[in-house]
């Protein structure tokens, strides 16, 4: 089996097999996980991306977000610096937090590849819908410790694994680009394995803080 993709652990067990594909449980931090060698090409996941549609304009969409920065602005000192890590073809998100008072810089892989920003610290990340396509999760967490000041907030949108016995027929299961799923069991623990606090104001968000005056951890489990 291999290690979990969220926490390293060796503790992996067969899961589901559904139409071929392969997912894997951590015992330890219950996330899934498809098969690593059953995910698409970076290709064919860059032409899915390319068909999302996110208008700022949409009054659906900015509600839809807002789940997420209600929140977290609730928690923001004014005039904080932020990154919307994964901020997608139409960085909404990003101009929401930068209408509150907030200086927002974005990054994305795809359309916005700029690292420049990677070389930044802030006071708030953002990741919204961004989790569920990462293929090395532990890595990602990782940069976010390094990228966020002491005391500082990473708000996370994603939605969390269903009960097991419908994960077969879980819509968001089906969106091939979607490769890991969490629960918040899952992000607790990865939170406590940095030492930081983990809040869950809604459902499918969490808000996770950086202790005041530490550096970086070194590992999640």
């Amino acid at each position: 089996m291999p290690p979990c993709i969220v926490c390293g652990a060796r503790a992996v067990q067969a899961f589901a097999v559904i139409d071929t594909l392969r997912y894997y449980r951590c015992a330890v931090c219950e996330a899934t996980f498809l098969d690593p060698s059953q995910r698409l090409s970076r290709e064919d996941e860059h032409q899915r991306y390319r068909l999302h549609k996110n208008d700022p304009a949409d009054p659906g969409y900015r509600r839809f977000l807002a789940r997420l920065s209600t929140p977290l602005l609730e928690r923001l000192a004014p005039g904080s610096r932020g990154l919307d890590y994964g901020c997608g073809p139409e960085p909404v998100l990003a101009g929401m937090l930068a209408e509150a008072g907030h200086r927002m810089r974005v990054f994305d892989p795809l359309f916005f590849p700029d690292r420049a920003p990677l070389d930044d610290s802030y006071d708030f990340i953002t990741c919204s819908e961004v989790l569920e396509h990462c293929h090395h999760p532990a890595e990602e967490f990782a940069r976010f410790d390094r990228l966020l000041r002491p005391g500082g907030w990473l708000a996370l949108m994603t939605c969390f694994q269903t009960e097991d016995h419908r994960f077969a027929h879980w819509h968001y299961r089906r969106d091939r680009t979607h490769v890991v799923f969490f629960r918040a069991t899952t992000l607790r623990l990865l939170a406590r394995g940095l030492g930081w606090q983990c809040e869950i104001p809604v459902k499918n968000v969490a808000l996770l803080r950086k202790p005041q005056g530490i550096g970086s951890a070194d590992a999640f489990c």
